[in-house]
């Protein structure tokens, strides 16, 4: 349900349940907080996409297994629903979404770093249409990615918007072609894994705890992020690199 290939630095996580439109049971939580797990512990893995089998990238949690009582089963301990969306993660993670993400599903996508969306693609969070709430961080992680307005409408009607309205509002980086978000996922994600490995990590952490800090407090953790790198070797390779007019050629340490 869940697969897991290796392309030089790049990782795959592949949601493989397409009868189900991807709907998240245990397995695929398990699985996916697994994958998440090996792309944590492979030094030699910079960055992840997270991919999908079939017209719908995800639809969110299986509600037959709601039904019969094994809704737990949906919930990891250390990543939330899915096994994701509160997994604290040091490498950057790009949704490729290539039809309907919705409900926990477009909790999932929004829990990852970067998204390119095929312009098939859908967002929402519908539960409110069957008395649900959208817990697994989509009323916590709109209002900070969307205007007030937008964002409150999204949660009071549980309407979808489509790629390119979701790209007008910020929320997506990059529109696909159909059957291309993959490709555009992959292009994305070289510009990235052309960076110094630790610098990115560094920098995505920063980005991340901007939302809380005062001006000052982020800079003095920039400042001491810096101290810190400059004890690496690709710290060093950065200026050599350039000096000699030539690519840097990054080892992650």
């Amino acid at each position: 349900m869940i697969r897991f290939e290796v392309d030089g630095p790049i990782a795959v996580i592949t949601l493989d349940r397409p009868e189900c439109r991807n709907a998240i049971n245990a397995e695929m939580a398990s699985g996916l907080e697994g994958a998440i797990d090996r792309l944590e512990s492979d030094d030699s893995l910079w960055l992840a996409i997270l991919s999908h089998v079939g017209p719908a990238f995800c639809a969110g949690a299986d509600l037959k297994e709601v039904a019969a009582g094994r809704s737990r089963g949906l919930v990891t301990e250390r990543g939330g629903f899915g096994g994701i969306v509160l997994r604290d993660r040091s490498k950057p993670l790009i949704a490729a979404v290539d039809g309907p993400a919705v409900a926990g599903g477009f909790e999932i996508a929004l829990s990852c770093d970067l998204l390119v969306a095929s312009s098939r693609s859908t967002f929402g969070i519908p539960e409110v249409k069957r008395s649900l709430l959208a817990v697994g961080g989509g009323l916590v992680r709109l209002p900070r990615m969307l205007p007030p307005a937008i964002a409150m409408e999204l949660a009071l009607t549980g309407d979808v918007i489509d790629a390119e309205r979701a790209h007008e509002l910020g929320l997506v980086n990059v529109v696909s072609r159909p059957g291309e978000a993959l490709a555009d996922a992959f292009t994305l994600a070289a510009r990235v894994t052309a960076n110094a490995p630790l610098a990115v990590k560094a920098s995505r952490e920063l980005v991340l705890d901007a939302h809380w800090q005062t001006d000052r407090e982020g800079i003095d953790a920039a400042t001491d992020a810096l101290v810190e790198l400059s004890q690496t070797e690709d710290f060093s390779e950065g200026p050599v690199a350039f000096i000699e007019k030539r690519p840097p050629v990054w080892k992650g340490r």
